[in-house]
């Protein structure tokens, strides 16, 4: 079982589309999916048919301010295979409301740890979405997480802020988490009419080598729509470009499990 949050500080670089749409690709290939949605937008929790309305007791914000433990806060979605835990606004006074914890960065790794451990339960992963900030909600997935995959936008400024987020990985991993890796960053809302997009895929291939993935998602009209109809986009319309780039991307991801035990 692992723990993967998807993380990039700059908002509407894909991040929530990522995890919905993972989420629903492995669960279609028999993987037992949870999702953390840790975004007080809450946008994975609409994207996958839930409302982000709710009493903030029953979210991710109930088990991180100590009212509620994981196993009374997981929703099943309409998706097989594919479970939630909800969040809404009220997450974003959490900073504050830990402010004098010293131990607040390893809250979701302890309830996590402590989840796994009593509840025998047979996820194969948990993907965790990040707020659009390197906030103490993304110091806590960082913390909690065994590897991390970076959506990355083909467009201009897209490099520069992913060298602040690496900074922020190396200071984790020396501080709090040294296991933690990149496994891999996607390549989203490419497209290939615009030269810009084949540049920045460039510079990212060049600089990042095989950590950057073969699958690009394009910039696609029913990747946007599929959320307000609260699902991902592999259900909401298969045969779209954003769909067949999502299952691709998800036949890659799930070719990375074998290619690590063959290494190992």
């Amino acid at each position: 079982m692992q723990i993967i949050s998807v993380i990039n500080q700059k908002g509407g670089v894909g991040k929530t589309t990522t995890v919905i749409n993972l989420a629903a690709g492995l669960s279609q290939q028999e993987k037992r999916i949870l999702v953390i949605d840790l975004d007080p937008q809450g946008n994975a929790t609409t994207g996958l048919g839930l409302s982000n309305m709710e009493n903030s007791s029953e979210t991710i914000y109930g088990v991180l301010n100590g009212t509620k433990s994981i196993s009374e806060v997981i929703k099943k979605t309409i998706f097989e295979r594919l479970d939630i835990i909800t969040s809404n606004v009220d997450l974003s006074g959490l900073e504050l409301e830990t402010a004098n914890d010293s131990k607040r960065a390893f809250i979701l790794k302890e309830q996590l740890a402590s989840y796994l451990k009593d509840s025998g339960t047979n996820y194969d992963y948990i993907l965790i979405d990040c707020p659009p900030s390197l906030s103490l909600l993304t110091v806590m997935a960082l913390v909690s997480s065994d590897s991390l995959l970076v959506p990355l936008q083909a467009e201009f400024f897209a490099l520069e802020g992913l060298t602040q987020l690496m900074k922020t990985i190396e200071r984790i991993k020396i501080n709090l988490n040294p296991g933690l890796k990149i496994r891999g960053i996607l390549l989203t809302m490419y497209d290939k009419r615009n030269k810009l997009s084949s540049q920045v895929e460039k510079e990212a291939r060049d600089y990042f080598n095989e950590k950057v993935y073969l699958t690009v998602i394009p910039r696609n009209v029913r990747l946007s729509e599929a959320p307000s109809h609260g699902m991902p986009v592999l259900i909401y319309d298969k045969s779209c470009p954003g769909s067949k780039s999502y299952f691709n991307f998800t036949d890659e991801f799930m070719g990375q499990e074998s290619t690590t035990r063959v290494n190992s």
